[in-house]
């Protein structure tokens, strides 16, 4: 080992060193014991042991003269120069021969700590070489690393070095990213770990990297069977904790609530899209706070499920910051939690909604053309179809429905002698469906055997599919022939017309004429052939009219307005006649001019219009005449009336039985005259269009009873049993009350007046689709026909089986008010069935109408 080489270098050095100073030592002596014998002095060496320090020459000088040498005093410097180095070297020797043996003690104590060191590494390469283990060693100071041991062939790890070092060519990806990012932070950060990795062959090693500050070692070992569970179970979880981190920040990330929630409903976690929801600050305030994400109705629902341990999974609707939106829930009862995830589907619901829009409006589109389409998919099946594509072959709508292939649809068309039979049937077919391998649209027309021609036209489609239209041409084709004889006819009406027509391009040019244009305007005929440009004609009809509207034709023909305006007018003759003309514009820029004598009906205009003025004038005074003698009667009715009254009182004096008799009728007679009165001043009112309504609310009990009240006399006086019903009355309605008191009692009045003595009649009111029906019913005779379409003019009066004759204005009244009221008045009766007269009146009405005259 290289320790061992390093002790034995030092113990050799020591041994050369004690030797050199040894033999230097002896090779002295030998001098000196040489340097006495040539003096033949008798000198011991204890004496010149002794000679050292200041006096050696003095008592080497001393012995040499007591032994009779005669020596000179250089010979004993030289001597004393020999003794004191012979005495450095012996001291020398000595101090030698000390450190000699402690040097020796060192190194037997160095020998054995070498041999405990040897033994000690020899242990530790026994236990590195185990088979169970393998160790990498990275050096400070070197990049290339020692591997010591070995895992053997079994485990699936090589025993080449290169390979070994190469994690992904033996581990598993995940173990292989794993071990290599720990290793790089143990040798760059000092950064231990323990991992369990997995071999490519399914075998499990545990790994350790330890750092020093030497070296960095990693240490792969083989495990037992229950290490090999655990370190299974721990890569198990450690992956399961890397998903799960994986997973969780993924739900974090996603813009869907996220929930978990403990087996009985509590949340326990929430992502942040949840809390965005639920308007928290952060999922945990949401989780605390226990803000809920879906309606109770929705949490009801799901807890149902989860009870049947059934997975709830539906589209519900919740408010997020004040919108409802559409969310697809699914909730997943777990065994110990229970997880949830909703999907924001608002947006596609919405584009799903605007397609099926967009596609039922096309298919209603295409419906309503007459054109006939029909829709082929990629695989050649029938898809769509519209109705003209029906009636055109006359399918039935099973066959259609039923998807058939192109091919087969063709066999039927062929079959039931829709299309043209053809020499050669199946290439003619073949031809017809190339256009599914087509890339632009392909046209044919088709001559049916019952005389139709259609245009075919095949429009591929990009991702596959084929869309047929087929377009009928036989009318077409009959209307342009119809159409140039029309053109043949209108040439010839047009000449033969009374009315003048002139036709101008955008360019100002004349197109067309007739003779009619040129007499009405003694224009030569020169002056009107075609291309005559319409300043020329300008300038010869100017002479004609007093008034010319050719500068205004020609404007409006050659103009540039942004807006083009058909106007009509009428233009006077210097020879006293009237035209009367319209300007047409026409497609392409083109404008038509016609010109129509209206002399003689101008003429009869004005005579009307004078005539009419007359009649206006006469119902004016007619209106003034009647306010002002209704007026002039009330006042001299009303003292009629008060005196009458005062008459009839006890303190005026004794009436007799015919005088009170006579006094009874002239207060009748009074009465119904100021009735008729008032009628014909509200009547006025309504035709002047001043009457005012003063609306409030009606309680229909209540006014029901008072006209009954009014009514009582007349009905007592003949015995008519009036029957009320108002069970399905409103209570109250908005409306005048005293305009309804009087139609209601209009109404019963002209009921008593036709009912049978003894009979019934019948006020009825009930509510119906915002409206208040009032229905009066009799059991007279009835209206005939031909009185009911004037049972509404005024001053029409006809007895017709009633009691007495009145004005002619009591229904007059009644549909006026009513239709005031924005109501309507039917009138049901037959001859035989009595009548029944029905008001309506709005529940709420909005505006005042204008009443029947």
């Amino acid at each position: 080992m290289p320790g061992d080489i390093r002790t034995d270098a030092a113990r050799g050095g020591c041994r050369e060193t004690t030797d050199s100073i040894g033999n230097a030592a002896w090779r002295g002596g030998r001098a000196l014991l040489t340097l006495c014998n040539s003096l033949k002095a008798g000198v011991s060496l204890a004496a010149v042991s002794l000679l050292s320090g200041a006096g050696a020459a003095e008592a080497l000088e001393m012995e040499l003269l007591t032994a009779g040498m005669n020596v000179g005093t250089f010979e004993v410097i030289q001597v004393a120069v020999f003794a004191g180095i012979m005495g450095a070297a012996l001291l020398s020797a000595v101090w030698l021969i000390r450190e000699r043996g402690r040097i020796a003690a060192d190194n037997l104590e160095l020998r054995g700590r070498i041999a405990e060191q040897n033994t000690a590494l020899q242990r530790t390469e026994s236990l590195l070489n185990l088979k169970d283990q393998r160790l990498i060693v990275w050096m400070k100071d070197r990049q290339k690393p020692d591997i010591v041991g070995s895992l053997g062939l079994a485990a699936g790890v090589p025993e080449e070095r290169a390979t070994f070092l190469a994690f992904g060519r033996w581990l598993t990806a995940r173990s292989s990213a794993q071990l290599e990012r720990a290793v790089t932070e143990l040798r760059e950060k000092g950064k231990t770990f323990e991992l369990a990795v997995e071999t490519q062959h399914g075998s499990l090693l545990e790994v350790h990297g330890r750092n020093s500050a030497s070296n960095a070692v990693v240490r792969f070992v083989s495990l037992s069977d229950a290490q090999n569970e655990h370190a299974r179970l721990r890569a198990e979880h450690a992956a399961l904790q890397s998903e799960y981190e994986t997973i969780r920040g993924l739900i974090n990330a996603l813009p869907m609530p996220f929930w978990l929630r403990e087996i009985e409903g509590r949340l326990r976690w929430v992502n942040p899209a949840y809390s965005a929801a639920v308007e928290a600050a952060a999922p945990s305030d949401a989780v605390r706070d226990g803000k809920e994400f879906l309606p109770t109705s929705v949490r009801d629902a799901i807890a149902a499920h989860r009870r049947d341990g059934k997975l709830f999974q539906q589209t519900v609707s919740t408010v997020i910051r004040g919108d409802r939106r559409l969310f697809a829930v699914v909730d997943y009862p777990g065994r110990d939690a229970i997880a949830g995830v909703a999907t924001d589907r608002t947006e596609v619901e919405t584009v799903r909604e605007e397609l099926r829009k967009v596609q039922r409006s096309h298919s209603e589109t295409l419906d309503q053309l007459t054109t006939a389409v029909a829709i082929f998919d990629a695989e050649e099946k029938l898809r769509f179809y519209n109705q003209a594509f029906q009636k055109l072959w006359d399918l039935d709508a099973a066959f259609l429905d039923s998807a058939p292939a192109n091919a087969l649809l063709l066999d039927r068309l062929r079959s039931d002698g829709r299309i043209p039979e053809q020499p050669e049937w199946r290439r003619w077919k073949e031809g017809v469906l190339s256009a599914y391998r087509a890339v632009q649209p392909q046209e044919d027309w088709w001559h049916l055997p019952d005389g139709r021609t259609v245009r075919v036209v095949a429009n591929p489609h990009p991702a596959g599919g084929v869309t047929w239209v087929f377009e009928n041409l036989t009318e077409r084709m009959d209307l342009e022939s119809r159409y140039n004889a029309a053109v043949r006819v209108q040439g010839e009406t047009l000449d033969n017309l009374a009315e003048g027509v002139a036709a101008f391009g955008p360019d100002g040019r004349l197109r067309l004429s007739n003779p009619s244009f040129a007499k009405l305007w003694g224009l030569p005929e020169d002056l009107v052939r075609p291309n005559t440009h319409i300043k020329a004609i300008r300038a010869a009809c100017d002479l004609t009219a007093k008034d010319s509207p050719w500068a205004g034709f020609v404007a409006d023909v050659t103009g540039f307005a942004d807006e083009r305006r058909d106007r009509h007018g009428q233009v006077e003759m210097n020879d006293g006649a009237i035209l009367r003309y319209a300007l047409i514009n026409l497609p392409n820029g083109q404008v038509m001019i016609t010109f129509v004598d209206v002399t003689d009906s101008v003429n009869v205009e004005r005579a009307l219009k004078d005539k009419n003025e007359a009649l206006q004038m006469a119902d004016q005074l007619k209106n003034d005449f009647v306010q002002h003698v209704s007026y002039e009667l009330r006042s001299p009715l009303t003292n009629i009336i008060g005196f009458t009254d005062l008459l009839a009182l006890p303190d005026t004096g004794p009436l007799t039985p015919r005088q009170r008799d006579y006094l009874d009728h002239i207060g009748s007679s009074s009465s119904v005259l100021l009735t008729i009165v008032n009628d014909i001043l509200d009547l006025a009112t309504v035709d002047a269009g001043i009457m005012e309504l003063d609306i409030g609310e009606i309680d229909v009990d209540r006014i029901v009873n008072e006209a009954a009240e009014l009514i009582g006399e007349r009905l007592r006086e003949h015995g008519i049993e009036l029957d009320i019903d108002l069970s399905a009355a409103p209570k109250r309605f908005r409306a005048d009350e005293n305009r309804v008191r009087q139609v209601l009692f209009n109404l019963l009045s002209n009921a008593v007046n036709y009912a049978p003595d003894g009979s019934r009649v019948t006020l009825s009111c009930r509510g119906k689709g915002g409206m208040v029906e009032f229905s009066v019913s009799d059991q007279g005779p009835g209206i005939p026909p031909e009185v009911l379409d004037t049972v509404y003019r005024r001053f029409e009066s006809r007895a017709n089986g009633g009691r007495r004759r009145g004005a002619g204005l009591g229904l007059s009244i009644v549909k006026s008010f009513v239709e005031l009221h924005g109501g309507q008045v039917e009138i049901a009766t037959g001859k035989g069935h009595g009548t029944t007269v029905t008001c309506r009146f709005p529940a709420e009405p909005d505006a005042m109408r204008p009443a029947a005259e």
